[in-house]
């Protein structure tokens, strides 16, 4: 029961990761792979704060962790959004490798062993399930916040500075200044997803947060719908429900392992032919 409960709060978590992700790449159009980053900020930041300042209140740490997720991704906007294509897409993975490195070389972070010995906000055999609460509810929440955003006249300016950004700046509107404020909205839910991973594993590692996690929440995307509201869910619940599910074969560890990777493998390529624009994507609408 342990195993199943964990399970669904990791698919949460990766919930609001891929539909913040989303919301950057599938509706703001903007190429970056940097996410999990953002994800790490925000996870470092809450288990820092959890043990040298144990006097703020957990809430108060996840929303700290939002912050600096949000600060961070401004900082990157301000100088990378300026160029397009493969050139953001090169500062974003550049930013991404840069601060790991940086995090494996600073003591106080835990180094390249990882943060561990972080202080669990919830305590007692009802541990898990309040974390599941706590976890689904925000992963609904930042759903239904995004697609409240793309649903509206705002999603409708989005939609054309990401289509047309040439007539949408001709028009006077401020192109820029929508793609930071998508890209810090996008990152600060990432840095929120960060928070609630580090209080529930209470242990954090650089190696988490590798372009191998960019490519895992980019699948996420596109296999469930890029640019639909729920397509995002969908693809979480798919690549990791999925291969976990091989484990109650009891299979030897020598044919589990790479069983997995060869489901992930085979759905990727199946959705790629089949059904190139994702579960949900066939409406060209966000749902």
């Amino acid at each position: 029961m342990d195993y199943l409960v964990t399970l669904a709060i990791l698919i949460a978590i990766y919930v609001i990761l891929a539909a913040s992700y989303n919301l950057v790449i599938g509706y703001g159009g903007l190429s970056t792979v940097a996410h999990p980053i953002f994800f790490a900020i925000g996870a470092y930041t809450t288990g820092l704060l959890s043990i040298h300042v144990p006097e703020i209140p957990a809430f108060g740490n996840v929303l700290l962790g939002v912050g600096a997720a949000v600060v961070a991704s401004v900082l990157l906007a301000g100088s990378s959004l300026r160029v397009s294509g493969d050139y953001l897409l090169i500062a974003s993975l550049g930013f991404q490798l840069g601060l790991l490195q940086l995090i494996r070389n600073l003591e106080f972070m835990g180094g390249p062993g990882g943060l561990s010995a972080i202080p669990s906000t919830i305590v007692g055999p009802m541990r898990g399930p309040l974390f599941l609460l706590i976890c689904a509810a925000t992963g609904l929440a930042c759903v239904f916040v995004i697609r409240a955003i793309v649903n509206g006249p705002y999603g409708r300016a989005i939609s054309a500075m990401r289509d047309e950004e040439l007539a949408f700046t001709a028009l006077g509107r401020n192109a820029m200044s929508m793609k930071i404020a998508i890209f810090a909205i996008g990152c600060g839910m990432a840095g929120g997803a960060g928070g609630l991973y580090a209080y529930y594993f209470q242990y954090i590692s650089p190696d988490q947060f590798e372009v191998l996690a960019s490519a895992a929440i980019l699948t996420m995307v596109v296999l469930g719908g890029m640019g639909t509201a729920f397509g995002p869910v969908v693809g979480a619940v798919l690549l990791l429900a999925i291969p976990q599910a091989i484990t109650f074969l009891h299979l030897p560890p020598g044919i589990m392992a790479p069983m997995q990777g060869i489901i992930f493998t085979v759905l990727v390529l199946l959705f790629l032919f089949l059904r190139p624009a994702g579960i949900l994507g066939s409406k060209g609408r966000p749902i």
